[in-house]
């Protein structure tokens, strides 16, 4: 089941309308995902430094955690907490102290990193987890959704979309991955590390991988419809933009929209219906095994 949007900004001037935009597609996404969400929003950079978002689980107090990887990182690290999340933005050549200093946490997980990207995910109904992260009050210049209906393995945060697994990219996913093990396992070889058994996060570092080897996200894309076999619709979000495939089959309900001011997509038309001048939005079904890519000039 499950449900995806996303949101790519053309026009500036709605960009502090992101999130609450996002948050009303979610919520209409949730009766196809009623386990868990998650969001990805691209917001905006501090030059020379990195995002670092963290789960904290446990009894972890955020004000400790902050003034103990400040002090690891030899200076005031800016941060945003919310909810179960912290948001630091870290000077880059304080960041390799700082995820050190993280990884005598245990209890305290990096959800996402990069210059632009926050991910913000958690179990719940998905318009309830929207509240609880304050997306609704989010800027920036687009972002990818997904709401979970965990058919295949447990509820859990961990199992939520998006998932990463490079700086400033993630993908969100509908459908199912039959060779992802094999995938899995050659991804590994090549150097690449999983958190977790999901095939999605397979799918995630397959583009990766491939734009780390030098291709552009939509031959990155394009390289997946060979390599990756199953039924699926994949919204992948860079720190750039964002692109749409749907597998050959396209067996997964698919629609997009787009104005003069966005680009949007959601797994039913339902998700779109809110957006700001939609009555005039040109609307289409994604073609099987066509790659859609929307980047920032």
């Amino acid at each position: 089941m499950c449900g995806i949007v996303g949101l790519f900004l053309k026009d500036t001037s709605l960009e502090p309308q992101l999130g609450a935009l996002l948050s009303g597609m979610l919520g209409t996404m949730a009766d196809r995902g009623p386990d868990s969400a998650g969001f990805a929003v691209y917001g905006a950079e501090t030059p020379g430094s990195l995002k670092l978002t963290l789960r904290l689980t446990g009894d972890v107090d955020a004000d400790d955690l902050v003034a103990r990887l400040s002090e690891a990182a030899g200076v005031p690290l800016a941060h945003v907490v919310r909810d179960t999340h912290v948001v630091l933005t870290v000077p880059e050549e304080r960041a390799a102290a700082v995820r050190a200093e993280l990884g005598r946490v245990p209890t305290v997980s990096i959800v996402s990193s990069g210059q632009r990207m926050e991910i913000f995910k958690e179990v719940g109904r998905p318009d309830r987890v929207a509240e609880r992260f304050g997306l609704s009050r989010m800027a920036g210049t687009h972002a990818i959704g997904h709401t979970r209906m965990a058919t295949e393995s447990a509820v859990t945060t961990d199992g939520a979309h998006p998932f990463t697994t490079g700086a400033d990219q993630c993908l969100v996913h509908n459908g199912s991955l039959s060779n992802h093990n094999a995938v899995r396992r050659e991804l590994v070889r090549r150097g690449l590390s999983f958190r977790t058994e999901n095939d999605t996060e397979v799918a995630a570092g397959f583009i990766t991988w491939k734009m780390q080897e030098g291709f552009s996200l939509d031959q990155a894309m394009s390289a997946s419809l060979d390599a990756l076999d199953g039924f699926y619709t994949f919204v992948v979000g860079t720190e750039s933009g964002f692109s749409v495939l749907r597998d050959p089959i396209a067996c997964k309900p698919a629609v997009m929209a787009e104005t003069d001011r966005w680009v949007a997509f959601g797994t039913e038309y339902r998700a779109l219906v809110d957006l700001p001048g939609i009555d005039a939005a040109k609307v289409w079904e994604p073609e099987p095994a066509k790659v859609y890519v929307w980047e920032r000039p």
